[in-house]
């Protein structure tokens, strides 16, 4: 994918070197970049001019990256905004704080830079994924899924959700009844060339779950298996 004019990625990260090591390679494939050396910078810049994309260091120096994380999704406006975490910490407990924040992706340092704009592109892909029937309409209960205006609501009420949770939501929604591996859910959503934490399907199912509130239960849990979507339950 070739990022459009003007399309720009926010970087996050109070290490100059490393922030200009990703501007330089993210530059290289053709994007423009932004710097942010703190959290509070990052969100002016995000108030200011909202980026495509933010790559966000959780270890910063006045407020966590968890916090800037936090303060972007409960915004509206920016809930649904793309973040790759990026962080010299890589245990697992790690990971799984970054994704039940909302995290589409996640990094550890050292990372490489070819891996890292491959992942930006891909996370891009499905931000701004174009379904083939704009105009469909998907129903199950109360939840009503508006495909073309990529809108979700339950019982009248719209929910936001990340670029990723709704592709997630759809390709279910789509199949009803049919039971999908966590391996099939990473090709079909995350795409064949994902490389990533293996808990991933997991941790976005359950915030998924719990942002559907009442409908929740549509989704349901095929032990050892996967998942897959219920019409009625």
């Amino acid at each position: 994918m070739s990022p459009k004019i003007g399309q720009h990625i926010l970087v996050v990260e109070d290490e100059a070197d490393i922030a200009e090591l990703v501007r330089y390679h993210l530059e290289r494939a053709g994007f423009g970049v932004r710097i942010a050396l703190n959290g509070e910078d990052a969100l002016r810049a995000v108030e200011t001019q909202c980026p495509a994309l933010i790559v966000l260091d959780l270890m910063l120096p006045d407020i966590e990256g968890t916090e800037v994380c936090r303060q972007i999704r409960r915004t509206p406006e920016t809930a649904g905004l793309p973040i790759l975490m990026l962080t010299a910490r890589g245990e697992e407990m790690d990971r799984g704080v970054g994704f039940e924040l909302g995290a589409d992706d996640y990094m550890t340092k050292p990372f490489s830079p070819r891996e890292l704009v491959l992942r930006v592109k891909a996370i891009l892909r499905r931000s701004t994924r174009r379904h083939p029937d704009e105009e469909e309409q998907i129903r199950a209960g109360d939840l009503t899924v508006d495909v073309g205006a990529h809108r979700v609501s339950v019982q009248g009420t719209p929910i936001a959700l990340t670029a990723t949770e709704f592709d997630l939501l759809v390709f279910l929604m789509r199949s009803p009844g049919k039971v999908h591996t966590r391996d099939g859910l990473l090709d079909a959503v995350w795409g064949h060339d994902y490389i990533g934490y293996d808990r991933t399907v997991d941790t976005h199912v359950r915030r998924l779950r719990k942002k559907l509130g009442t409908a929740a239960e549509h989704i349901e849990t095929v032990r050892g298996v996967g998942y897959r979507f219920r019409r009625d339950w």
